[in-house]
């Protein structure tokens, strides 16, 4: 008995590592850039929107950065979400350099935090487009230009950006969790990738055609919804050392984007929760293989469940050679260590939800508003 569960699973596991590779392969090729692109000359004006609670540790570098950027017509608008330390008088600061503050005002009912500074933003802003970009996240000085060029030229609506990494030995890079490896394999039309860390949308089209934010004001990957009604008009794409999107995240910080992400990206009900629990169990299962089967001296299994956790590591090394700057060799070797820290990660978003305790910068996630949007997907 024990046996056949070992064959039905090595099959499974089997074609789960092929299916990884090919999905990963079409995801790869149709996100990636393949050439160089810059704004016109009459080129549309762009409004930076930062949405910031708590944030002091890296708001300066990242207005920094933005500040650097080469974009003639920009504007740059942060929001100050109710911060408890000195976020509002640091950006204030940099009020010479053009900033603009944002003051934060009570929570409407319904709204999730971030949602409500987004739209906030949105309808402060005066730009043709509106580019939402995380406090965690850096770009070069070429970058918002890059970006609008390639909007124009491939008439888009909206854009989104899957940041790389460079600060490869930190163990919030090495141990980092896999939210962006789930988006390549698992998008669908109905539920694209999409980055909420750096996505541009032209600000009519939000405001106009989705009404803002308010009709996801509740959800947790609102950018992800909004995608997916643009259609054809919508791309992600994943950066590269050109388009120098990267991003800077703690591993605590990751740890609880994940617990809030988790439960929702698997539809934000008990079939797709049961559904995810299974499959991160089965992702687990070469090194129970390997190490059960040493005990009971079963060679054979170890050296197919070895085989097995050697094609996983070859395909997870294949999406960090394109989302990692150098050492993707070394990510790929420690997929088993990835892998459980994702089951463990699941497992908490799971509980969260069911009891209610998922938070957002300290604010609490109600079970419905949490799922509305991954009912959909």
């Amino acid at each position: 008995m024990i046996e056949l569960i070992l064959v039905v699973c090595s099959i499974l596991l089997t074609a789960g590592a092929a299916w990884f590779a090919l999905r990963l392969q079409v995801a790869l090729r149709r996100f990636r850039i393949r050439k160089q692109y810059t704004a016109a000359i009459e080129a549309p004006s762009v409004s930076v929107c930062i949405p910031a609670r708590n944030e002091t540790h890296a708001m300066t570098e990242c207005i920094q950065a933005v500040l650097a950027s080469d974009y003639k017509k920009m504007e740059i608008l942060v929001f100050d979400d109710d911060s408890g330390d000195d976020t509002s008088a640091l950006v204030r600061s940099f009020a010479y350099a053009g900033v603009r503050f944002v003051s934060g005002a009570t929570l409407p009912e319904g709204w999730l935090g971030k949602n409500h500074a987004l739209d906030t933003l949105a309808r402060e802003a005066s730009g043709t487009y509106v580019l939402f970009m995380d406090v965690d996240t850096r770009i070069t000085p070429t970058t918002i230009n890059w970006l609008v060029g390639y909007m124009m030229t491939e008439k888009l609506e909206m854009a989104s950006v899957i940041p790389m990494r460079k600060d490869i030995w930190r163990v919030s890079t090495l141990l980092g969790s896999l939210r962006y490896f789930w988006q390549l394999v698992l998008w669908r039309q109905s539920a694209p990738a999409a980055a909420g860390t750096f996505w541009a949308v032209r600000r009519q089209t939000l405001l106009e055609n989705l009404g803002g934010f308010a009709a996801f004001k509740g959800e947790v990957l609102p950018e992800s919804h909004m995608a997916s009604l643009l259609g054809t008009t919508y791309h992600c794409l994943i950066s590269n050392s050109t388009l120098g999107v990267t991003f800077e995240k703690k591993w605590s910080s990751q740890r609880e984007t994940s617990r809030r992400l988790l439960y929702p990206m698997v539809g934000g009900h008990w079939q797709g929760g049961l559904a995810g629990l299974c499959g991160l169990l089965l992702l687990n299962l070469p090194v129970v293989m390997i190490v059960v089967a040493g005990f009971l001296e079963w060679t054979l299994w170890q050296v197919m469940a070895a085989w097995l956790l050697v094609a996983y590591m070859a395909v997870y090394g294949m999406y960090l050679s394109h989302v990692w700057q150098r050492g993707w060799w070394l990510g790929g070797l420690l997929w088993p260590v990835v892998v459980l820290q994702e089951l463990g990660f699941f497992v908490m978003s799971l509980y969260g939800y069911a009891r209610g305790k998922v938070t957002w910068k300290g604010r609490s996630i109600g079970p419905i508003a949490s799922a509305r949007r991954s009912s959909e997907a």
